[in-house]
Formats: C-alpha cells, structure tokens, sequence
C-alpha cells in the first residue's frame, strides 16, 4: 500500500478508502464499485480542464475526443500499469483462478475508483494532482491530433503507409455471464509475424486493446 501511495504521490487519511478501491466485487460486498462511479465523474472533469488549459487552440470536438482517449479503458489500464495496480487489488478466488489481476476491465475501474476514494479522502485540489501527475506524460509530450487517434485507427494508417495487408480481428473467447461479458479478441498482423489480443467489455474495445498491443510490438521490431 505504501509503494502505491508513494507511485501516486499521495498519503491516504483514512485507509479505508484505499482499500476499498482495490477490492474488486467478487471479493465482497464492501467493493469498489461506488467508487469507481464517482471516480469517473472526477476523471472526466479534470483531464477536460487540464486538456482546456494546455490547448487554447484546439475546437470543442478535438478536445472531446483527445479526453475520451485518455479516459476510456485503454488509457486507465495504461495508468494502472504504470503503478502496476494488479498486484494491489483484491479478487475473489475465481478470477484469482483467470488471472483477473491481468484483466483491463478490472484494472481500468480500480483506477477510477482510486481517484474516487483520493477525492473523498482529500477533496478536489488532492485528486486533481494526483490525475495531473499521472496523465502529465501522456498529455505533454504527445500532439494531440495524433492522440485523438484510436489504436485501431493508427494501426490501419501506418499499415498503408508502408503498403502492407490490414491486420484481421478474430474473437478468441467471451468470459464472463451474459449481463457483465468480457471479449478476448486476436489481431494478426502475418507480414510482420504479430498476434496480439485484447481484453474488452465490447468486442469494439477488445479489438482496439489488441490493435494497441500490436502496434507496440510491430513498433519495437522497426526500431
């Protein structure tokens, strides 16, 4: 708990809320879950003011979808790497047994929910440092018309770029009960030997974790 806190530069008064943000509801009754939702809110607000500030010049609808970049589940399970959040949470023995630790779904709302439980420990002024310290790299060293790109949208572009096949999407699994599924889907991309997949509540946002993951590997091979 206290590397977490010293990743995220902020020292919990009550601990309590701490923890539960890292208990995942099949763990228990007592659950992030609240948090996550109040997490969100809070979320959304302060990237939208920080994106307002940094970015004078960009109109309404690019600073739309640069934030929703940033905060979808691509961009939170992004974070929670960073802080490598996974080893922290609380889970219930059967996604214990999955390796629900490794899953972007859960990882993405144990970040919110975190940012939830720093906002009720602190107030606002506390959980937008944490968010700004979190997101500054992201923020200030990427363009922002390149950021608005989805994975799945870059992928495409630098694959005509250099004149080779797009990649082919294919569901692998679907986990989970009908009202709260998670798809596993494959990207394959056979001119550079890459299969990545992606973990998603939608098939869309499976494919674009797997687009993600692909891109970075076909990156590391023509670097």
């Amino acid at each position: 708990m206290h590397e977490l806190e010293d990743r995220i530069k902020y020292t919990f008064s009550n601990r309590s809320l701490l923890d539960q943000a890292l208990t995942h509801r099949s763990f228990g009754t007592s659950n992030n879950e609240r948090l996550e939702f109040l997490g969100d809110a809070v979320l959304n607000l302060v990237i939208g003011r920080y994106l307002f500030e940094r970015h004078p010049d960009l109109p309404e609808g690019e600073l739309t979808r640069v934030r929703s970049v940033l905060v979808d589940q691509d961009g939170l399970t992004r974070i929670s790497r960073d802080l490598d959040l996974g080893v922290h949470l609380k889970l219930g023995a059967g996604e214990e047994k999955t390796e629900g630790s490794k899953r972007p779904s859960i990882l993405s709302d144990a970040v919110e929910a975190l940012f939830g439980a720093v906002y009720l420990d602190s107030g606002f002024e506390a959980v937008e440092r944490v968010i700004r310290t979190l997101y500054s790299s992201y923020i200030e060293n990427t363009d922002p018309r390149e950021l608005s790109k989805d994975p799945k949208t870059k992928l495409q572009e630098f694959l005509q770029g250099i004149r080779v096949a797009l990649p082919d999407y294919r569901v692998i699994d679907v986990l989970g009960e009908a009202h709260d599924q998670e798809f596993v889907l494959e990207c394959r991309v056979p001119t550079f030997d890459v299969a990545a997949r992606g973990n998603g509540r939608s098939r869309r946002s499976a494919e674009q974790e797997a687009a993600r993951l692909a891109y970075k590997l076909i990156s590391e091979q023509e670097a």
